[in-house]
């Protein structure tokens, strides 16, 4: 038990990590309760199987992390605010994610909210890129629940026209487990995100349309 704890203690230090945070089923946003020393566990990413929508690759999801680059991770998309990483005496994590060789992609929504429809394209686009060539990627938050799960589910929902809102909240809180996609917010955007992307996308190919006449 020593061991493991000291174990522990080395991987947090790797990049300044004070505390691990544990997971609660059905709290109303990413941020859970510390708990002491003796309850701390091991970073375990949840590596998500995308061949549910004919995709090879797999997505991780993980909670506000410790050493990365140990798991071959090469991209990692953090969804945290700065101030969050301030609060969690993280203020350089992203410096540090640099440093360790990552390539990071902070692009942060509220903890318990939804991302606007244009960042959460963003987000999208560039994960796909990370998987289409096949860089080893994980996304997180703080807890590896609301945000996290829900970035995760509007990727599902993109990739395939068959995938359901309500199938990929199950997919999701079997891998993550009852905790993911936490809040009203996270839930009403996940079930209104594919007709929001339709309007997206034929607005963006309206003014590409537009631009083009105009030359």
């Amino acid at each position: 038990m020593r061991g493991q704890l000291g174990s522990l203690r080395a991987m947090q230090g790797q990049l300044g990590l004070q505390e691990v945070m544990r997971v609660s089923e059905f709290d109303s946003s990413d941020e859970e309760d510390v708990g002491d020393e003796e309850t701390y566990t091991p970073l375990q990413i949840s590596w998500l199987s995308l061949s549910v929508v004919e995709c090879s690759q797999f997505l991780g999801i993980c909670p506000l992390p410790g050493e990365l680059c140990a798991q071959g991770v090469q991209d990692v998309f953090v969804l945290c605010e700065r101030a969050e990483l301030v609060r969690y005496r993280v203020p350089c994590l992203l410096e540090c994610y640099t440093r360790s060789g990552l390539s990071v992609h902070h692009l942060p929504f509220p903890d318990g909210g939804a991302p606007e429809l244009h960042q959460c394209m963003r987000i999208l686009d560039e994960l796909q890129h990370c998987l289409h060539t096949q860089r080893r990627t994980i996304i997180h938050c703080y807890g590896g629940l609301g945000r996290s799960g829900l970035v995760a589910a509007c990727l599902l929902l993109q990739l395939s026209v068959s995938m359901t809102p309500t199938k990929a909240i199950e997919i999701l809180r079997e891998l993550r487990g009852g905790g993911a996609i936490q809040t009203v917010k996270q839930y009403n955007f996940l079930h209104e995100f594919r007709e929001k992307f339709a309007t997206y996308q034929d607005t963006k190919e309206s003014r590409s349309s537009e631009r083009s006449v105009s030359r």
